[in-house]
């Protein structure tokens, strides 16, 4: 049998040559987005293109004449491909319109290759498929349902579909990382994780642990965890501590666990060996100096002072006096090279603080330029992957390298994440936390790993995410829309279902035809899921409803009591507020759910043997009103002034049983992780779907508006609108009698 092989992310898609060898029935289709193009093998044959493909299905099947009205229309088909001005769409769909008015077929009294290459191109034209659907060409629309309608087109179809499907749950991100790493022999790989102890992960450095971790494991390799504390002044075990316990939950697991300070001996060789060899010297240029002279392409006055000299000042630095001190070391690559990266950088600095590991036993320290592509060699990586901001380094990563005499490797670039609204700097994190804005580093409204997962994200739809985005290059920030609908995807099917009323203005309800004493009955916790157990639900002739669905009420309207059955509104008590007080349904099982507008939840009036427990909803805003901050922008001025929105409720007495983050749904109101106990009440963290409305900022009015934003000022009406300018002045509105426009004469007075 012959073999056609088909991408399914070819645009576009073949549908002609597909469609003809399923209907055939003497090719096998089959679906491989590692290939570049279509192919067709026969025998010893190979074909690619897609013209020919189709004639040589066509010729085997029997289905092609060769005749000239054949050759017409798979010139037409060509044609409609790329078709894309609605004139000449028109007019080829009348043309084949009219062909079909009294035929079955395009040529003949059978199926041909004109057909389905006619079909074909069709079915690959987004605009002709959207003007089909206008219903003005029957004839050719009753043709297109008829090859639609086959049974090897079903079948195709549904094929590609599972294709697809397949490829997006499980081979998306193979097929994304198609390339893989350069150079990468299976068994040998190893990879490295490298934070620095001087924070908490946050989800940024969550995509480059897991995609570290998935090229380790894609290999058969290792990975490394390195901790790079080269800078005493900002590090800490507690981090480290902490960075190891968020990697376990994100069940991200190294091979082996290192610090680059267990190698600070050698990079002080290696710091040696660089002056002796000419390629680094002391400078005590003033910082600010510095950076002015390297950006302007100006050569320090030290840059060619004796290798002597520079290893007296390197002593004073090591030594930590206070000569030293105003010394550090600089790699002696370039003065003026287009990339300033590569203008001699700062490979030593002197830092008097005890260091967390090796406390007062060196005063230098190497910067992270240069201790990290030599401990990459020295400890076994062979492919170092890091965000694309680093990529006008990689020059001087291969160049410190070159110049140590170690080993190569390679690198490996991916984009950096970033999300809006988001901080993702440590730095403005940690004010924050400083600022006692935010209750810690694990606090819900923070890009953490802890307080994404305290948010209620999960790790597997963190992991989906990362995968999901591929080798990308570009730099972009990222709507949070997409990870919270892969999260939605997989707490839904396992989400208990339990109910909550708001306490504020809550409805009691009297149920004529309601049990005369409290009855309490199993229901399952997920309809769709059994497995997820049951719960008892208490009946009672006495219920709680909450102000918005009491409000909604119409008399005598009849609505439906979720898990009970259907109820008719008779009364209903106002207060002088206009709020409803108090309301009377009489029971009415009989009813239909399916006919009722308002399915409603409810709970029944607390007693002393069936308590409510009280529970604490609570909802959060992006902590800055900016989608994306500037580098000169000062986030003291566009921090949200609400970020924490609670809403006290009473939930029926299942939720006592579930434990500390686990994830729920309140039916109506949404996805909640069960935080904590506050003075006897539940907290519940409500957890995004991912819907528009979910994830927008829920900061209003001039707060929100940043510089240069127009802000929402309240017109004469009341109603809150954006200025704009007049285009006309007064003087210039036409009056009667001036207008152009067609005069319409009044219907009605």
């Amino acid at each position: 049998m012959s073999v056609l092989t088909v991408p399914t992310k070819r645009t576009p898609f073949p549908y002609a040559v597909t469609g003809i060898a399923a209907f055939a029935g003497k090719t096998e289709v089959v679906f491989d987005d590692a290939a570049a193009l279509v192919s067709f093998i026969s025998g010893s044959n190979t074909v690619e293109d897609e013209g020919e493909i189709l004639h040589a299905i066509a010729k085997d099947a029997g289905l092609a004449d060769g005749s000239s009205k054949e050759a017409a229309f798979l010139t037409l088909a060509q044609t409609l491909k790329t078709l894309a001005g609605f004139p000449e769409i028109v007019a080829a769909l009348d043309s084949l319109d009219d062909h079909l008015t009294f035929r079955t077929f395009l040529v003949g009294r059978a199926v041909s290759a004109a057909d389905w290459s006619v079909w074909g191109s069709l079915k690959g034209n987004i605009k002709v498929l959207g003007l089909l659907k206008n219903n003005v060409h029957s004839h050719l629309l009753r043709w297109v349902a008829y090859f639609d309608s086959l049974k090897s087109t079903q079948n195709l179809l549904s094929d590609l579909a599972s294709a697809k499907a397949n490829k997006a749950r499980t081979n998306k991100t193979a097929a994304g990382f198609a390339l893989g790493l350069q150079d990468a022999v299976d068994g040998q790989v190893v990879t490295r994780f490298p934070p620095e102890p001087s924070g908490y992960l946050h989800i940024g450095h969550a995509k480059a642990a897991m995609l570290n971790q998935y090229f380790a494991k894609m290999y058969n390799g290792k990975l490394l965890i390195r901790f790079d504390d080269t800078n005493p002044s900002k590090e800490k075990t507690e981090f480290e501590d902490t960075i190891l316990e968020d990697l376990k939950l994100l069940n991200i697991h190294g091979d082996t666990v290192t610090h680059t300070s267990d190698h600070f001996e050698k990079l002080y060789e290696f710091a040696i060996k660089f002056i002796k060899d000419g390629n680094a010297y002391a400078d005590d240029t003033e910082k600010v100096e510095m950076r002015k002279q390297r950006w302007d392409g100006i050569a320090s006055k030290h840059r060619d002072d004796s290798i002597e000299d520079n290893l007296k000042h390197f002593e004073e630095m090591k030594a930590g006096t206070t000569e030293g001190q105003r010394w550090c070391i600089r790699a002696k690559i370039s003065v003026d090279d287009n990339n300033k990266a590569m203008r001699d950088p700062v490979i030593y600095r002197c830092n008097l603080l005890p260091h967390h590991r090796t406390g007062d036993k060196w005063k230098i320290y190497p910067t992270y330029d240069f201790a990290c592509p030599l401990v990459d060699s020295i400890e076994g990586v062979t492919h170092a992957l890091r965000t694309n901001e680093y990529r006008d380094r990689n020059a001087q990563y291969y160049w410190m390298i070159d110049a140590s005499g170690l080993r190569k490797l390679k690198i490996w670039d991916f984009s950096r994440l970033n999300f809006i609204y988001t901080l993702l700097s440590k730095r403005k994190l940690h004010w924050f936390v400083d600022q006692k804005l935010v209750g810690g580093w694990d606090d819900p409204r923070f890009p953490t790993v802890r307080g994404i997962r305290r948010r209620g994200l999960t790790v597997e739809a963190l992991q989906q995410f990362m995968l999901l985005q591929g080798p990308s290059q570009a730099v972009v920030s990222l709507e949070w829309d997409t990870i919270w609908t892969l999260n939605k995807k997989i707490i839904d099917p396992v989400a208990p279902r339990y109910w909550a009323i708001l306490k504020e203005d809550a409805v009691p309800v009297t149920i004529n035809g309601g049990p005369a004493s409290i009855e309490i009955k199993s229901n399952p916790k997920h309809k769709k899921n059994a497995e997820i157990g049951e719960k008892k639900t208490v009946y009672s002739a006495h219920i709680l409803i909450e102000q918005e669905d009491a409000a909604s009420f119409e008399d005598n309207e009849e609505i439906t009591l979720m898990d009970w059955g259907n109820a008719i509104v008779r009364t209903k008590e106002k207060g002088a507020n206009e709020k409803i007080k108090s309301i009377t349904l009489d029971l009415h099982l009989e009813g239909d759910f399916r006919k009722t507008k308002k399915k409603i939840t409810w709970l029944a009036q607390p007693t002393s043997e069936h308590p409510l427990p009280p529970v604490t909803l609570v909802d959060f805003d992006y902590l800055i009103t900016k989608k994306k901050l500037e580098e000169n922008d000062d986030v003291k001025d566009f921090v949200t002034p609400v970020t924490e929105f609670k809403e006290l409720g009473f939930a029926d007495a299942n939720v006592l049983e579930i434990k500390k983050g686990d994830i729920i749904q309140l039916e109506r109101k949404g996805y909640f992780i069960y935080d904590q106990e506050v003075n006897g009440v539940r907290e519940f963290f409500k957890i995004p779907d991912g819907k528009a409305a979910g994830i927008a900022s829920k900061a209003g009015g001039p707060a929100t508006a940043s510089a240069g934003e127009q802000k929402p000022e309240d017109n004469a009406a009341g109603i809150s609108m954006y200025k704009v300018e007049k285009v006309f002045s007064d003087d210039d509105v036409p009056k009667n009698g001036e207008t152009s426009m067609y005069q319409v004469d009044i219907l009605y007075q």
